[in-house]
């Protein structure tokens, strides 16, 4: 993606700064999104938190609506509509039920799993190669997350379940969206990406709804605006510098989760957490790198792209 300051050498040494600036900010507003969420914890079902944070951000969408309404897809561009809106749905609803489980450092952590996952997926959708390096890396992440769960060693939650659930649904929206945006634009794919995870949510919130306080519904609005921040700065972070200087920022995501979880949720510090987190995100890093070696199109996404 072309840098907002190409066109100006005065300020293209200032691209890579405002790059990581946007991405800091970004994964600030992730990392409130899943504060307020460890902080509704279980008073709301999952699937019923995950719906109010969905509906209440269709507001988002209105600036999106004349754009959308002048697109045409084909009947399988709405089967694959129809599609992500259902995957991504269903990973949302898991998100939202580990958060109330399990610590925030070990939901951040886990979450860096789905970039890795995209990778490899995209042997199989896109065609894509995959090269030994690659191969390596994926092992790396995948080592990592042993490292976080430590089979044997310790109980294996319900929570953490979800989690590798939801690291793996996320790559499938993820996929699907990049078959989408050859065709249609990013309002498109966006905004039906979000009506289709409203209507999927539903459903689900209906079968165990319990009726919110308006403070509740307050605090899944301000999700839904940290949520849709986080991701238009996270364009502009794209917009400003190359992925490979951005993703690197991404760790410390990871670091401001495991203050938050120590100082206001009284959540221990795990450092196997950080270590497997680490080589997780270690591993994004060098194919994000080696995909701009060569000159690639960006196949994997950072952790950011890959939030509710």
């Amino acid at each position: 993606m072309t840098s907002l300051a190409a066109s100006d050498p005065s300020t293209a040494s200032e691209s890579p700064l405002r790059g990581v600036l946007w991405m800091l900010l970004s994964g600030a507003m992730f990392v409130a999104v899943t504060a307020i969420v460890r902080y509704v914890g279980a008073d709301l079902p999952a699937a019923e938190a995950a719906f109010l944070r969905y509906a209440i951000g269709l507001v988002f969408l209105l600036p999106m609506l004349r754009p959308i309404l002048r697109e045409r897809p084909t009947a399988r561009q709405w089967q694959l509509i129809a599609l992500r809106g259902a995957v991504h749905a269903g990973a949302v609803a898991l998100w939202f039920f580990a958060m109330a489980r399990i610590p925030l450092a070990e939901v951040t952590a886990m979450g860096f799993l789905s970039p890795v996952y995209v990778t490899l997926g995209a042997v199989f959708v896109l065609g894509e190669r995959l090269a030994l390096r690659r191969l390596l890396a994926i092992v790396a992440a995948l080592i990592g997350a042993v490292i976080i769960l430590r089979p044997g060693l310790r109980e294996i939650s319900d929570g953490h379940l979800a989690m590798l659930v939801v690291a793996v649904l996320f790559a499938a929206s993820y996929l699907i969206a990049k078959l989408l945006t050859d065709a249609l634009s990013p309002e498109m794919v966006v905004g039906m990406m979000s009506v289709g995870v409203a209507i999927g949510l539903a459903p689900m919130a209906a079968i165990a709804w319990v009726t919110p306080s308006l403070a509740q519904v307050g605090w899944m609005a301000l999700t839904a605006a940290f949520a849709t921040a986080g991701h238009y700065t996270m364009t502009l972070a794209f917009k400003s510098a190359p992925m490979a200087v951005t993703q690197p920022v991404t760790f410390l995501q990871l670091v401001w989760a495991t203050a938050l979880g120590y100082f206001v949720f009284a959540e221990a510090v795990d450092l196997w957490v950080i270590a497997g987190g680490s080589l997780i995100l270690g591993a994004i890093s060098f194919i994000t790198w080696r995909e701009a070696q060569l000159n690639r199109r960006n196949l994997t996404p950072p952790p950011t792209a890959t939030k509710v």
